[in-house]
């Protein structure tokens, strides 16, 4: 028998896990791992698998606080230290087009071998691959590949309905791809939790579901056609279970990416009225695209792209990776005067400035 090939959509597969980055935990495509690392209701993460760096803490690698996770150079590694063997072996990566890397699906291999079930975020599909296919059917662990595509009878098409919906809604979005739009679109969530707001986030990707979301939609994994509609199904299941003030929808990639636009559809299709807009200041180019003559836009212009699609932006949070000493201040403090509305960097010092601009927000929908 087949090892089962599993979707996301409300599935549970809750347990610990391994996650699997190879050698790119501490580059931008280790960006799946670094969501588990941060926080997940879906698992407990028990270790990291990264050869280029073992024996750190990966908390402590990925933004200095220590979470107790510890990398490993191998799962061999791994499982001689953990004193239970995990359940799951999680993709942690995310490359550009989604395909898996030989070194990962070595790990993969290596993985089912030591009789973990696979969990993959990546759009190559596991179970497709025959020899693993076959090694997990014999060594009677389950795949999961995330991003497999739903079937088209199960998938909904805009309806309109989500224009009657009063609940506030407001995009996270990005000047570019892998700037940290989930991270702060989950600790705004949170932020505003602590503050008395009632507040739930709706994910768009794969992180975002390996983390424990509630509701959302896998974006890139969904036909064009059918991407609106289940994005209002997602807003309006969330409205209707849980009664939020305030729903943050998560942003992909941007505006003007030439590599896949996006984001129109939260403002457009998912009805947002408001943006929180992510920025890393020392980026030029649109990433993996340098040297190509695709320059980032500068944030005033992107905010200006975003009023015209009759959203307005509340406020800025930076990813200041490349800003070193005391420049992220510098940086943070500058464009907050320029554009005279609340800047912050996620990671350093939290989003609760921008709390008082959702409750704003918030107030002036209901009024």
């Amino acid at each position: 028998m087949a090892p089962e090939r599993r979707r996301a959509g409300g599935l549970s597969v809750d347990g610990t896990a391994l996650v699997l980055c190879g050698t790119q935990f501490r580059t931008d495509n280790g960006k799946t791992a670094h969501g588990l690392v941060r926080g997940t209701e879906r698992y407990r993460i028990v270790g990291i698998v990264d050869s280029s760096c073992p024996g750190e803490d990966a908390g402590r690698l990925l933004d200095g606080v220590p979470r107790g996770i510890p990398v490993f150079a191998s799962i061999p590694d791994a499982l001689d230290a953990l004193p239970d063997r995990p359940d799951f072996a999680v993709v942690g990566i995310a490359t550009s087009g989604g395909r898996i890397p030989p070194e990962i699906k070595a790990a993969i291999a290596e993985a089912i071998d030591s009789g973990l079930s696979i969990v993959n975020g990546l759009h190559d599909p596991v179970s497709d691959d025959p020899a693993l296919a076959e090694a997990a059917r014999r060594r009677g662990v389950s795949i999961t590949d995330v991003r497999r595509p739903r079937p088209i009878s199960e998938l909904h098409f805009w309806t309109g309905e989500i224009r009657k919906l009063a609940t506030p809604r407001i995009a996270v979005l990005g000047t570019d791809c892998a700037v940290g739009k989930r991270t702060t679109a989950r600790l705004l969530t949170e932020a505003c939790r602590r503050s008395g707001l009632r507040a739930e986030m709706v994910f768009t990707g794969q992180t975002g579901w390996l983390q424990g979301g509630r509701w959302g939609f896998l974006l890139d994994a969904t036909p064009n056609d059918f991407v609106s509609g289940e994005l209002e199904r997602a807003v309006l299941a969330c409205a209707r279970e849980a009664r939020p003030d305030v729903i943050f929808l998560e942003g992909q990639s941007s505006l003007r990416n030439p590599s896949g636009p996006c984001g129109s559809e939260l403002l457009l299709s998912g009805g947002a009225r408001a943006a929180v807009l992510q920025h890393a200041p020392a980026r030029v180019e649109f990433e993996g695209f340098e040297g190509m003559g695709f320059p980032i836009p500068a944030v005033e212009d992107e905010i200006a792209l975003i009023e015209s699609y009759g959203a307005r932006t509340v406020g800025v949070a930076l990813n200041t990776h490349g800003l070193e000493g005391d420049r992220r201040e510098e940086v943070r403090d500058a464009l907050a005067a320029r554009l005279g509305i609340p800047v912050v960097c996620p990671l350093e010092d939290g989003v609760e400035p921008l709390v008082a601009a959702v409750r704003k927000f918030v107030v002036e929908e209901n009024a």
